[in-house]
């Protein structure tokens, strides 16, 4: 039974969802980040910081994790200190960030190994959507992990799905961000051609909008960050597109597949971020388009 949760990593993404478990689950939270200010907004809200990872994997049947990338997720779970090491028998460890599935399996056989489990459970959709409690999550886990963790996500999700076992999760995620970042790249040239041709931009995304190039994508990536040129520093940045991107890449090596649209993906992504735009939002890469001579 879980009678305490705990939340690693409260940043952009991370301090929404952990205010929503905390307002929604009934259940006492524990979060653990480097920086203060986010724990201090959390407070009211009935969320405790953790002195470490110890209080955590003493006091918590479950931890959550919001990190940035797999390097972060090893750190926090490998090594003598870490959460592997430090686990009980029954407790389960999900990783809500976007990570390689082969540590997802790693960790998910370490845990198995003392006992206890874990689930890759990576999250898609905006920060709105995680302000709002309505992120999709895609879920690599054995079948009664799935079941014990799906009520707490629902804390701040509205698209629950189990993908299949460890790893699986994160296989769908990374090819989410695939799609995503193609389509935003054909978003990108669109409207440079349209632009250099004395079109409007917003009439090509709304006349977009109406056809069959309609997407999530164009209504979101295009029409409130492409088309106003909004780029902020504190959201999903360039430099986090290129390291999913890269995981896909890594995936499609193994799986003998040579796949050209993601490696034109890869390019504009690191064209960004040679120009400057790394810290960016990913959807930056737009600039680079549009300024091809």
């Amino acid at each position: 039974m879980i009678k305490k949760i705990g939340f690693v990593g409260v940043g952009v993404m991370g301090e929404p969802m952990c205010r929503n478990l905390a307002l929604k689950s009934g259940l006492p939270v524990l979060a653990l980040d480097r920086n203060p200010a986010p724990l201090a907004r959390l407070r009211p809200h009935g969320v405790a910081a953790a002195t470490g990872l110890a209080e955590l994997a003493q006091d918590c049947e479950l931890i959550f994790l919001a990190l940035p990338s797999g390097k972060h997720v090893e750190s926090i779970c490998l090594g003598e200190e870490g959460l592997c090491a430090l686990a009980r028998r029954g407790q389960i460890v999900v990783d809500l960030g976007t990570s390689p599935v082969a540590l997802a399996r790693r960790l998910a056989e370490l845990l198995r190994d003392k006992g206890g489990h874990f689930a890759d459970a990576p999250i898609a959709r905006t920060r709105q959507a995680a302000e709002d409690g309505t992120l999709s999550i895609m879920v690599g886990a054995d079948e009664l992990t799935f079941e014990a963790v799906r009520p707490l996500l629902a804390c701040f999700a509205s698209d629950i799905t189990h993908c299949g076992p460890a790893g699986a999760g994160q296989i769908v995620k990374i090819l989410n961000n695939m799609v995503l970042i193609q389509t935003v790249v054909a978003l990108s040239e669109a409207i440079a051609v349209a632009r250099r041709s004395g079109l409007d931009g917003r009439m090509l995304f709304e006349t977009l909008a109406k056809g069959s190039a309609d997407s999530f994508a164009l209504r979101n990536h295009g029409m409130k960050a492409i088309l106003p040129g909004s780029f902020p520093e504190q959201a999903f940045s360039a430099e986090y597109a290129l390291k999913d991107l890269g995981y896909a890449l890594d995936l499609a090596r193994e799986a003998g597949l040579d796949l050209a649209g993601a490696a034109v993906g890869r390019s504009r992504l690191e064209e960004a971020i040679e120009a400057g735009h790394g810290k960016q939002y990913w959807p930056v890469i737009c600039k680079v388009i549009d300024s091809a001579q």
